[in-house]
């Protein structure tokens, strides 16, 4: 492992190494050094103040995913020493009270109960207005009690946990009133980042005018998940792939997102953006973009971003023609009671809503590796089974010589649940026949790597925050290239109120999905079941 001084503080896969103690070890030892207090450019003293706030600290997101991973950074001695965090939002909450709201996601294990205690008492919560500037110059006075009365160097973090509507006046109350004196300031900005091309960008030119580049975060959490991290390394630390990683080889590349349960009564709010907007447009399209980029001059986070971008660039906007939309619809025989409901019988859902629940779309990559391979993203509500996984599909072999028994090989890289690798291939049956049948090579994480906890992707990112490190983060040429792909289609389906087709809840969405995978060079055989290793 590498032990190269800057390695954290320029973010050369620093949360990569966070699942060893050894790597913990460095870690922290690296977040106590002056390092980790570069000021875009400038050193300053090792133990510099950090305070991280939380701007819609009385969310479902804040209160899920933000403070149990700040909690489990700070369990874990991978935050600066000094580090306060201040959560502040519209709600009249006590201290007490928002803590009660995060208690049952933050997963303490016997023993921690002290550290816990620790971590509270590092908290503090103020409510204010999301549109007043004197709240946030109250705000701002919070923040400097906090900073041991060294606020020329401190450091700050705001995690806009908050509805796009206040992104715009909050961003601006931040920029005029809230800034660290000397230290930095990051801004991590959760999506949806607009809901099309105009408006992404009037929300792109809009931080421009008060952040540079290097300060902004645009958070999208697949991006670190360990199985998506795993993609460079598997590519370009491989001599075995990579001369079968193009268009000569590969038929067809499937990137799939599956949950089994529908908008478990929350519809109205997924209703405003879709299916292809909440997850299609960013987070299956940053994993296409990790599948098939070309290797990077370096690991540098903007080296790795160029080549995304490059990739973005083949890709011509997505039309009706390429795409299968379905809606589900509930099943009267199911023994689940929500499994019996419908996306429309949701009673947040507007009567009539043509809104997907499910989407199949075909990109293709008009550059030399990848001329003529269909990519297939898929993603849905209410389906058969949860599941995120990448799906290589090679070639057929040629010159045949087993009379069609033969199948494609497939190389998966499965995200979620229970991390794995594996590649299907064929070979004779056990025995005394000479018959054929599917098997695997398999890298299964909870089999291979007994007992190893592996980051919550929240971990990864905050940490990058903190790192300086915008590996992991869509930068703004990526985003305003992943709508420009998408917002046609999402403008035709919207303007001609495109119906989707129905699909019956817990089925594997509408058949004409199967179809448009059949006629894009994806073999289904439906044969084959994936064995779990034994522990």
């Amino acid at each position: 492992m590498s032990r190269h001084p800057n390695s954290l503080a320029n973010g050369h896969q620093c949360v990569l190494r966070a699942s060893t103690e050894e790597s913990l070890a460095f870690i922290r030892q690296s977040l106590k050094s002056e390092e980790m207090g570069h000021l875009e450019g400038t050193h300053f003293e090792n133990l510099a103040p950090h305070v991280f706030v939380t701007l819609g600290a009385s969310g479902d997101l804040a209160k899920k995913k933000i403070y149990p991973t700040l909690w489990w950074l700070f369990r874990d001695n991978l935050l600066p020493q000094a580090t306060t965090f201040i959560g502040y939002a519209r709600s009249r909450l006590s201290l007490k009270e928002l803590r009660e709201k995060c208690e049952p996601y933050m997963k303490v294990k016997p023993g921690e109960e002290e550290r816990y205690e620790e971590f509270w008492q590092l908290n503090h919560y103020m409510a204010g207005s999301y549109d007043c500037a004197v709240d946030f110059t109250e705000l701002n006075r919070l923040i400097e009690q906090h900073e041991n009365g060294n606020g020329q160097f401190a450091n700050r973090l705001f995690y806009l946990a908050l509805p796009p509507s206040v992104f715009e006046t909050v961003t601006v109350h931040i920029r005029h009133t809230c800034m660290a004196q000397k230290g930095w300031t990051r801004i991590i900005v959760e999506k949806p980042f607009g809901r099309d091309a105009a408006t992404s960008q009037m929300l792109s030119d809009h931080l421009a005018g008060l952040f540079k580049e290097e300060q902004l975060y645009r958070i999208d959490h697949y991006l670190g998940k360990e199985m998506v991290q795993n993609l460079m390394t598997l590519r370009f630390g491989n001599r075995i792939f990579s001369p079968t990683w193009n268009r000569d080889h590969v038929a067809s590349v499937m990137i799939t997102f599956k949950e089994p349960f529908g908008t478990q009564g929350r519809g109205g709010y997924f209703d405003e953006f879709g299916i292809i907007r909440d997850v299609m447009q960013n987070h299956l399209l940053q994993i296409l973009s990790l599948v098939a980029m070309e290797k990077p001059a370096s690991c540098h986070p903007d080296d790795i971003r160029n080549e995304k971008v490059k990739v973005l660039r083949n890709i011509k906007p997505v039309t009706l023609k390429d795409v299968v939309l379905g809606q589900y619809i509930g099943d009267p025989e199911a023994s689940d009671p929500e499994a019996r409901l419908g996306y429309l019988d949701d009673k947040t859902v507007p009567a009539g809503s043509n809104t997907p629940t499910y989407a199949m779309a075909k990109l293709t990559i008009n550059n030399e590796r990848w001329d003529g391979v269909p990519f297939l993203l898929r993603c849905g509500k209410a389906l058969n089974e949860k599941k995120a996984e990448v799906r290589i599909q090679y070639r057929d072999v040629p010159g045949d010589i087993f009379d069609g028994k033969g199948k494609r090989n497939e190389m998966v890289i499965r995200v979620q649940p229970g991390e794995a690798l594996y590649i299907k291939m064929m070979t004779k049956s056990p025995g005394i026949t000479f018959d054929m049948e599917e098997t695997e090579l398999d890298l299964t994480y909870s089999n291979r790597y007994k007992g190893m906890k592996l980051p919550d992707a929240y971990e990864r990112l905050i940490l990058d925050v903190f790192c300086g490190s915008q590996m992991h983060f869509v930068r703004n040429d990526e985003l305003s290239e992943a709508w420009r792909i998408f917002t046609p289609l999402l403008h035709q389906i919207e303007k001609q109120k495109i119906h989707p087709i129905s699909y019956k809840y817990g089925s594997r969405g509408p058949k004409e999905a199967d179809e448009m995978s059949k006629q894009n060079n994806f073999a289904y055989y439906g044969s084959y079941k994936w064995v779990r290793p034994s522990a």
